[in-house]
């Protein structure tokens, strides 16, 4: 391991001709001092940095010559040969610059009697340079001229002598480029560096016209001079480009300045210029007062149908180019930039292309920069124009509210730019003025403020208006607005914005507080404001809103105040010891009140606490984890954040550790130790994000650690010289890192145990991966000194369990394996020793028996009907070529032949098989092991795995070859014996695997590889019939009788690719058919007997739909993998008989031809899907190729395909079901291929007009299939985000064609109608963040939407119209309109801005009477959207005039003709209006709207309320005893408006004798459920809060306690009697338990025993409240009676059967949660009590059910089980056993935690002797061994999919070593001594019965068994660990002497020790 180096620049050396060289050396002089021989020196250094600092002498060498020597010949021979170097070198050498540069030691430091000499040589280069013929030399010679321009006096002089040529040079070169370009139409490549060189002379050109203009002012003038006409022609070039859309938009753009500057350089007067430049923006031009010269060269641009683009990059020159600086331009100038600006508004509601409106906005940003500049030269004319209240101010502010939302970043910060420059703008034009109080921003001030936070551009807008006004203005209107930008920062996309509003703020305001106090108390104000916030937000807020504000927010508040973070560290240290009195408290009283002081939802103070640390160190804030921060915080608190139950504070407490601004900084002891016990308890992360993170943060530290141990080696390596004790310090601490590292390293390993979860195989393996990595192998051994290596470490056992990892179900897990075991330095013998378990094995290896069996292990997964067998097949192949390890009989005739010579012919060879003897492979010099992704790979190594991977490849082919044949025979065979994707899988990856970028052995490949590519098409020709079938999903029955074979015969007949559209014409009939011959199939289809059994040539086996589909659709996926990756990996042959390359350009074509095919028929998703990542794969290739033939494939490819949709042809093989299959994902990709990323997209506007004109067709004649197909496609491409903005061009066309479609009468037009519009909601509104439908994110302005899509308006309008009118018909059709359901789904997620004006032409109050008589449709759901849709259109101060408008539309109660639908629309339209209004006033607590409140007063609404109800049903009865419909949904509502008038009701009788007149009692008298449920819940919210603390108990509920037990008992609706329990469970028992004997006559104890029958037979979430009621009343009977609780021994003993039965994983989450609640509240008296309350087996019952919740695979179960822990382990009799008491703690370690306090409570009970037989059974529990192992074959085929047992969480091993550790432990500290126990005795016996079958069973499996039979495998090793520690404990325990910690095993001897210090 190495210091990482600089990078060294790399220059390319010069070179000059020979004949120059010969000039150079006949004049140079023997001592070498002349420049002559300094040149000569300088040409032949080979290394062009060295060649710079020769150059540099030149000049300070001519500098000593006298002037004699300017007629010097060597001197004269010298500068020319220095002008030919630099005319020759290329344009970004610094070789070139450093000549031209402005130091003195440049050309440009030339002395001056050279200059004359100098000059005469470059421009005789120059003008060679000019007589250039070809073509691609212009851009040299072009860059030339550049670099002569830029500050190069000689270059800029030689430009000038040969001006007249240089411009000549330049039309020339732009005419040719052009005419080049065009005839290269179509080819990307060529085509993009043509137009680049077009973009650098149009520049060059430029820089010309600027530099040289002034000393060429009376050439020009002269319009008769070459030079004059040599500007026109430019100027006519220019214009050309400004119109020519061909070319890229940044040509025309610059096209567009060089016309302006041209015109400016060229026109006389200059004070007409800008009269000049209007009339071409405002197209009114006169040509008859316009000189010639102008009309000649700017015809086009004097016509007046100037297209936009040019007009606006008109504009941009106008602004860029001209001077506006101090009002040089004059009034007329204003003019000019007053039309420029209304042109520019113009433009802005006609251009829509992202591009263009990007560049819209970066001119408008223009001009205001420019209209500042005017403005601040005191210009008075311009001050009424452009105030804050001017109609330009007006516009500007429309166009940024428009497009402050825009999706386009760059867009939204020139908005910000717009609006900052807008207030500069107003501030010049009232100068003098008071800011604070000028109208203008006290207005915009106030509608700002208004605006809601979701809204981006508010931020940048606020921001502007702080930095102009201060932030003391806004502060004074809401002081909460600090904490309000807070609130949103937990929605991800609003968080930047609000960042950077807050840094604003809070920079401004301590400024602010800074100037005006001269005290030091303005901190404690600024801390109050800004940082006291943050941390409410750290301790408390939500998950999202905490990690952004530590992520965004957090860095910049320390940045800009570093010693806020004492503060920081103040406060929550001082809210940690509070919260840690409080717990205690809480945990006192746990019996009173469950514990929620644990929530893992909130990090706490401690969470704050290391998240400030964290950023404080990473930001250079703290210095040294261990010196300058640990005054700040203790050990064990640090301590505590590492296993913190929040994983984010354990993240943060690992980053404080890992993270510095100091690469180097020395990790001290105590923090290695941290981090080792880190990894000890938190590998096992279920969170992918966090398993990252932890990676992440280690190797960080890791890779710190590595460049300490290089420094610390260099310093133990000084030389002897040196003090002795300075050198002692170093050794001490390299070897302290280096057990460092090795620790770690040993922990990752022995986390990869049997049985490990996936996350803890994750996270050890990549650990070790980025350890492998930091500590590299070296390329050379000795050069670089190395530390530490990784392989060091490893031995054959450990080389062991990286193999076993492969047997993984997850290919993460192989993947990572794999490549750490590429990374480590293993020769061939070490490898082959892995798989020796004794000396005979070894032996056995010399003869590489062992490699041919894990070969042939390969071979059989490769063709296992178990998908993922053949995964880790592949990486047992490409393990054995990458370690050279291939078996010796595997031959290889390839390398013979290549050894022989390439040129012969290859040799057809038979099949090699493993039985025959061959040649091996001859050896390979150098090592056979190389990194793939660090080390270079030498020739030799490259050609050893070229050999290998042939050899691999060809055996698999041949066996694929075999299986195919048969699969043409039988596939219904191969399905069941043989799937052949396996082999195709393994081909891929060897493929992948192998270093074909330097690919040697091409005479073998290519026959290989032809025939690799045959034997493809073969294989997807055998299984196309099923994957195209119309269902492949169906397509085999699974019976097995012979009726179902007789069917499967027909189904066979008819699936062959047959099927066509005609569906949709006519439906197709299956004919009968009495009989068949089974004999009588095709020959493409299988053939089964009666049976539908295969009889192979050893076994039988069931055929099954699964089984052939899995086989089928997959060895299509691995076809297209395949194909794809030979793509994208081989090299192609750039012409057809070229030796390079091994694709040939008909292959190439041929594999497009499959893609074509395969995604245009294929039906089965998974098919068509992967197909579409091979033809990805190849359009990249083809996208890049040179071959002009191969790029335009792709297009040629997207036109045929659209050609044969609109075809429409009847016989066409085109899907038109599964939304058009792959169709959609070929037009995409094509499309996607044939256009340049950076292109104007003409393919795609084209495709889009296309596909929309036929989603739009409404023609029956050419049938429907091309307008379904149409839809599909469109629904692609929207989707499509690599399309990005190129697409919204087209969302209004989609948007038509989706509303229109959804009216068909057709139904799958409908269906794929309804498919794009949902595609374009996302597209437009954004991805849904939330559950609300409507969120605030996913909604927009109706400005801002019909902005960005005007076509929409008038056709939403008469659509909604149209809708309208047909809902108001007297024909009453019950359907209604079926675009009612599209236009409101748009509609309600508009909303009208506050920024809007009263007029609009966008406005959104022409659609709400459309949306009101929307309101009236028969249809119920459409009612509701109506309603829904109305309210975002009215402003809240709007709804009181809108709900009297509602109300007043409402008919008499004597009208006879009115309809219910129209009341029901009317009244639920009025009553969501209201329902918003109250949200808003309850919610919104900044601008409550009290004036809307009182109108609703006014109204008499509340009054109407309280009317309604009291004359309701509810109070008078029914006079009916039917049911009507809509009953109970009418008194739903009723009684929502009944219980707040119960409550106030209540309040105004309280201590009153008045009567109430409707109570709670008599709404649960109902008999309605619905009415009874609403109370419940009411009284249930209520109950629940007064326990929580939040209210004081009503006595009302007290009250109750008869009415509900009474209730409880006789209640039948599941969710009443549910809540009646909860209202229980959360009201004292002694208030209510007493009174169960008189009201339900049953005693106390028979009520408990009824509520435990109801939990031990209830399934629902009433078994789960039910048991909690149980918990709560047997703790009260026990706490109560506690002389009598002997006489609850019977109950006792039911419940503990009750809660061990609730933790079996068959009930669902919420009773295992209830679990969890009970005990937690129960452990203080059932867990933990200093007295046991029950027997010592129940006892351990309930704590076996702890162990097993914090083993669920369940997160929320786990956490729930950790508050038992906590609360158990922080009793006064237990908090001494573990040092976390009182902590909240991950379920990792609370394990652990559990097992020390259940043996430290068996020591505390003197219960060893008979709890330690218990315990040790619990060691015993494993799986049951008998029929473990069953045959290979067995029960395969029912399951091909599953996987076995995954384990995400819970290990096995783990549990039973935590076990063992705290027993050791405990029998080591307790000296105890066990007796002769029969029980002991009993276990002995069984655990040695166990260990002789787990023998046994071992001795079945085959060989390489834990690849072959790795479930069986793992079983028998972790039952065989539980089985060796329970005999080892057992044998210590006979001993009869006291264990001491030397006899625990080494792995278990770190156990957490007893707490020795208070956790702080």
């Amino acid at each position: 391991m190495g210091v990482k180096k600089k990078r060294e620049m790399q220059v390319a050396a010069l070179t000059v001709c020979h004949q120059d060289l010969e000039t150079l050396r006949s004049f140079a002089d023997v001592e070498g001092k002349n420049l002559a021989s300094l040149l000569l020196h300088c040409v032949q250094l080979t290394d062009g940095v060295s060649q710079i600092h020769s150059v540099k002498q030149i000049v300070p060498l001519l500098e000593k010559v006298d002037k004699n020597g300017v007629c010097d010949p060597i001197i004269h021979s010298c500068l020319d040969i220095l002008a030919g170097i630099y005319f020759s070198l290329n344009l970004k050498n610094p070789l070139k610059k450093v000549l031209a540069s402005q130091r003195v030691s440049s050309l440009n430091g030339l002395p001056e009697v050279f200059l004359t000499q100098a000059t005469h040589s470059f421009t005789f280069h120059l003008q060679e340079e000019l007589n250039a013929a070809d073509l691609y030399s212009y851009r040299k010679v072009i860059d030339n001229i550049s670099s002569c321009m830029e500050n190069f006096n000689l270059g800029r002089a030689s430009v000038v002598n040969l001006l007249e040529d240089v411009l000549h040079f330049l039309q020339k070169s732009l005419i040719e480029t052009l005419e080049e370009n065009r005839k290269f139409a179509g080819n990307r490549i060529v085509q993009t560096q043509l137009m680049n060189d077009l973009l650098v002379g149009v520049r060059v050109a430029m820089t010309l016209a600027q530099k040289v203009q002034v000393l060429q002012d009376s050439l020009w003038n002269d319009s008769s001079s070459p030079i004059w006409q040599r500007m026109c022609g430019l100027l006519s070039i220019f214009t050309k480009f400004l119109n020519d859309d061909d070319l890229l938009q940044t040509v025309q753009s610059t096209s567009g300045l060089a016309v302006v500057l041209f015109i400016k350089t060229m026109f006389r007067p200059s004070e007409k210029l800008p009269g000049l430049i209007s009339s071409l923006l405002l197209q009114s031009a006169d040509c008859t007062s316009i000189p010639e010269w102008f009309v000649t060269s700017c015809r086009s641009l004097c016509c007046a149908d100037v297209p936009a683009s040019t007009l606006l990059f008109l504009c941009q020159g106008t602004l860029a180019m001209l001077d506006w600086q101090d009002g040089n331009m004059g009034p007329s100038g204003e003019a000019l930039l007053l039309d420029t600006v209304h042109v520019l508004f113009t433009l802005s509601s006609q251009i829509k292309e992202s591009t263009l409106e990007m560049f819209l906005s970066r001119i408008l940003a223009s001009w205001t920069n420019s209209a500042i500049q005017i403005l601040e030269s005191r210009s008075p004319s311009l001050k009424d124009h452009l105030n804050g209240d001017s109609s330009i101010s007006r516009r500007l502010l429309e166009y940024v509210y428009t497009h402050w939302e825009h999706p386009l970043d760059a867009l939204r910060h020139q908005t910000k730019i717009i609006f900052r420059n807008l207030l500069q703008m107003h501030r010049l034009t009232t100068e003098g003025a008071d800011l604070v109080t000028d109208p203008f921003f006290l207005e915009l001030t106030k509608s700002l403020m208004q605006l809601e936070w979701h809204i981006k551009g508010k931020y940048a807008c606020l921001g502007c208006l702080v930095e102009r006004l201060g932030i003391e203005h806004i502060l004074a209107i809401d002081k909460t607005i600090p904490s309000q930008i807070l609130e949103v920062m937990g929605d991800q996309s609003l968080v930047p914005y609000a960042s950077d509003l807050l840094e604003t703020m809070f920079k401004n305001h301590k400024s602010h507080l800074k100037s005006q106090t001269v005290t030091n108390t303005w901190m404690d104000k600024w801390h109050d404001t800004w940082v006291f916030p943050v941390l409410s937000v750290l301790c408390g807020g939500n998950l999202d809103q905490r990690s952004y504000v530590i992520d965004y927010y957090l860095p910049r508040l320390l940045n800009y105040s570093p010693e806020s973070l004492h503060y920081m560290v103040q406060i929550l240290q001082a809210s940690i010891d509070t919260k840690t009195v409080e717990i205690e408290i809480v945990i006192k009283n746990t019996l009173d009140r469950p514990n929620k002081a644990g929530s893992c939802n909130h990090r706490g103070a401690l969470g704050a606490l290391m998240a400030c640390l964290r950023t404080a160190r990473a930001h250079g804030h703290l210095q040294s984890a261990t010196h300058a921060w640990e005054n700040l915080v203790c050990s064990a608190r640090v301590k505590q954040g590492l296993i913190h139950q929040h994983c984010q504070v354990r993240i943060d407490t690992l980053g404080l550790l890992c993270e510095s601004n100091r690469s180097t900084e020395v990790v001290s002891t105590e923090e290695m130790q941290w981090v080792q016990f880190f990894i000890t308890y938190n590998l096992n992360s279920q969170s992918p994000g966090v398993r990252q993170q932890i990676c992440s943060l280690l190797k960080k530290v890791i890779q710190e650690s590595s460049q300490v141990l290089y420094k610390l080696e260099q310093r133990k390596s000084t030389s002897d010289s040196e003090n002795q004790s300075i050198r002692e310090q170093p050794s001490v601490s390299l070897q302290q890192y280096k057990n460092f590292i090795s620790s770690v390293c040993n922990i990752l390993f022995e986390a990869l145990f049997p049985g490990s979860s996936y996350s803890t195989r994750f996270s050890a393996l990549t650990i070790l991966g980025s350890i492998a990595e930091v500590f590299s192998v070296p390329e050379v051994l000795g050069k670089i000194q190395t530390v530490y290596q990784l392989s060091h470490d490893i031995d054959a056992g450990r080389y062991q369990i990286l193999m076993e990892c492969f047997t993984s179900t997850f290919e993460e897990v192989k993947t990572l394996a794999f490549d750490l075991l590429m990374k480590l330095s293993v020769t061939p013998v070490q490898f082959q020793s892995a798989f020796c378990h004794d000396d005979e094995d070894c032996a056995l290896l010399q003869d590489s028996e062992k490699l041919q069996e894990l070969f042939k292990t390969a071979l059989e997964l490769s063709t296992s009907t178990k998908p993922y067998d053949c995964v880790t097949a592949s990486y047992l192949l490409n393990l054995l070529i990458w370690q050279d390890a291939l078996p010796a009989s595997l031959s290889a005739p390839s390398i013979q032949q290549v050894t022989h010579g390439a040129g012969e012919e290859s040799v057809v060879v038979e099949r090699n098989t493993l039985e025959e003897v061959s040649l091996s492979s001859p050896g390979c010099p150098g090592t056979s092991f190389v990194d793939q992704a660090g080390l270079k790979l030498n020739r030799s190594t490259c050609f050893c795995l070229l050999s290998a991977g042939i050899k691999v490849i060809k055996c698999l082919m041949e066996n694929l070859e075999d299986e195919v044949s048969q699969a043409e025979h039988s596939l219904l065979q191969a399905a069941a014996s043989f799937p052949m994707y396996g082999r195709v899988h393994c081909i891929t990856r060897a493929f992948q695997k192998l270093p074909l970028n330097d690919l040697r052995l091409v005479s073998e490949w290519r026959p290989v590889l032809g025939t690799l590519l045959l034997l493809s098409y073969r294989l997807s020709t055998v299984v196309s019939p099923v994957i195209q079938s119309s269902s492949p999903e169906g397509l085999i029955p699974m019976d097995t009788d012979s009726e179902s074979a007789s069917r499967l015969q027909v189904i066979l007949n008819e699936i062959q690719p047959r099927d066509t559209n005609d569906y949709f014409n006519q439906a197709k009939i299956l004919k009968e058919c009495d009989s068949f011959d089974l004999e009588d199939l095709s020959t493409t289809v299988s053939n089964i007997d009666s049976s539908a059994e295969i009889k192979g040539t050893e076994k039988a086996c069931d055929v099954t739909a699964q089984m052939v589909l899995a086989c089928c659709w997959r060895s299509m996926k691995e076809v297209a993998l395949l194909l794809g990756t030979l793509c994208q990996l081989l090299p192609m042959q750039p012409v057809p008989e070229s030796s390079d390359g091994l694709l040939t350009v008909q292959q190439v074509k041929e594999i497009g031809d499959y893609f074509k095919q395969q995604l245009l028929q294929s039906r089965h998703r998974g098919a068509f899907e992967l197909a579409y990542t091979g033809f990805v794969k190849l359009t990249e290739i083809l996208n890049r190729c040179s071959n002009v033939s191969l790029q335009k494939l792709p297009e040629q490819w997207l036109w045929s395909v659209l050609e044969e949709i609109k075809g429409s042809d009847p016989s066409s093989k085109l899907c038109a079901t599964r939304r058009s299959a792959g169709i959609p994902f070929y037009i995409q990709w094509a499309l996607l291929a044939s256009e340049p990323k950076k292109g104007r997209m003409d393919l795609l506007k084209i495709t889009m007009k296309e596909l929309i004109s036929l989603a739009l067709s409404a023609d029956d004649s050419q049938g429907r299939v091309p307008q379904v197909h149409a839809l599909n496609i469109l629904r692609a491409l929207f989707r499509d985000t690599r399309l990005g903005e190129n697409i919204i061009p087209f969302v209004a066309g989609g948007a038509k064609a989706a509303i229109l479609g959804f009216t068909s009468p057709v139904w799958a037009v409908r269906n794929s109608s309804t498919l794009l519009f949902s595609s374009l909601i996302t597209r437009v509104f954004g991805v849904k963040r939330g559950k609300d439908e409507l969120s605030r994110t996913n909604r927009m302005t109706g400005r801002e939407f019909f902005s960005r899509f005007p076509e929409l308006y008038p056709f939403l309008l008469k659509q909604l119209e149209t809708v309208a009118n047909t809902v108001d018909s007297d024909l009453g059709e019950p359907d209604g309109h079926p675009g009612m359901f599209l236009l409101l789904l748009v509609l309600e997620r508009l909303y009208p801005s506050p920024m809007d004006g009263t007029t609009s032409a966008l406005s959104l109050a022409p659609f709400v009477p459309f949306i009101i008589r929307c309101g009236h449709s028969p249809i119920y759901r459409s009612r509701e959207m109506a309603a829904r849709a109305l309210v975002p259109f009215i402003m809240i101060d709007q709804i009181p005039s809108t709900l009297q408008a509602l109300l007043d539309s409402l008919p008499n109660s004597t009208d006879q003709r009115f309809r219910q639908n129209h009341l029901h629309g009317t009244l639920l339209q009025g009553i969501t209006a209201v329902f918003h209004l109250l949200q808003a006033y309850t919610t919104d607590a900044r601008h409550r709207t009290n004036a809307a409140m009182s109108s609703l007063d006014s109204l008499g609404f509340w009054e109407d309320v309280r009317r309604i109800i009291l004359g309701s049903e509810l109070i008078t009865g029914f006079p009916w005893t039917f049911k009507v419909p809509g009953l109970p949904q009418y008194l739903q509502s009723l009684t929502r408006l009944a219980i707040p008038e119960v409550w106030a009701s209540m309040a105004e009788a309280e201590g009153q004798a008045t009567a109430v007149p409707l109570s709670f009692s008599q709404l649960l008298k109902s008999s309605f459920p619905e009415v009874r449920l609403l109370t419940l819940d009411t009284l249930l919210e209520r109950a629940a809060s007064s326990e929580q603390g939040q209210k004081e108990p009503p006595p009302l509920l007290y009250s109750m306690g008869q009415e509900l037990l009474l209730l409880a008992m006789k209640e039948n609706h599941p969710g009443c009697f549910c809540r009646v329990l909860k209202i229980l469970y959360h009201l004292n028992p002694s208030e209510w338990l007493p009174q169960t004997e008189r009201c339900v006559h049953l005693s106390p104890k028979e009520f408990l025993i009824w509520t435990m029958d109801i939990a031990s037979n209830d399934r629902s979430e009433i078994q789960g409240v039910s048991l909690k009621l149980a918990s709560k009343i047997i703790a009260y009977h026990v706490q109560s009676c506690e002389k009598e609780k002997d006489s609850l021994g019977p109950e006792l003993r039911q419940w503990v059967q009750l809660v061990v039965w609730s933790c079996g994983d068959h009930l669902p989450t919420a009773s295992r949660l209830a679990v969890a609640e009970v005990l937690t509240s129960t452990a203080p008296l059932f867990l933990t009590s200093p007295q046991p309350m029950l027997e010592l087996q129940d006892t351990l019952s309930l704590w076996r059910c702890v162990l097993t919740l914090l083993q669920s695979e369940e997160q929320t179960i786990r956490e729930a089980a950790t508050e038992i822990v906590t609360t158990a382990m922080s009793q006064e009799n237990t908090c001494q056993s573990t040092e976390f008491a009182f902590c909240q703690v991950d379920a990792s370690i609370a394990l652990t935690l559990a097992l020390a306090v259940v043996c430290d409570l068996l020591r505390q009970w003197d219960q060893l002797g008979p709890g330690l037989p218990i315990l040790l059974g619990w060691l015993l529990e494993g799986d049951d061994l008998e029929g473990l192992v069953q045959s290979p074959h067995q029960g395969e085929e029912e399951h091909i999919f599953e996987k076995s047992e995954v384990n995400f969480w819970a290990e096995t091993l783990t549990f039973v070593k935590y076990l063992c550790q705290q027993l050791f432990h405990l029998l080591c500290q307790s000296g105890w001594q066990s007796p002769h126990s029969q029980k002991l005795c009993h276990l002995k016996r069984i655990a040695s019965e166990q260990r002789h079958l787990v023998s046994q069973l071992f001795r079945e499996l085959p060989l390489s068994a834990e690849f072959l039979k790795s479930v069986e495998y793992t079983r028998l090793r972790i039952q065989e660990a539980r089985t060796s520690l329970v005999l080892r404990l057992l044998t210590c325990l006979e001993r009869k002497e006291v264990l001491r910690a030397e006899d625990w095993p080494k792995e278990w001897r770190q156990v957490v020790a007893p707490r020795t210090e208070a956790a702080c």
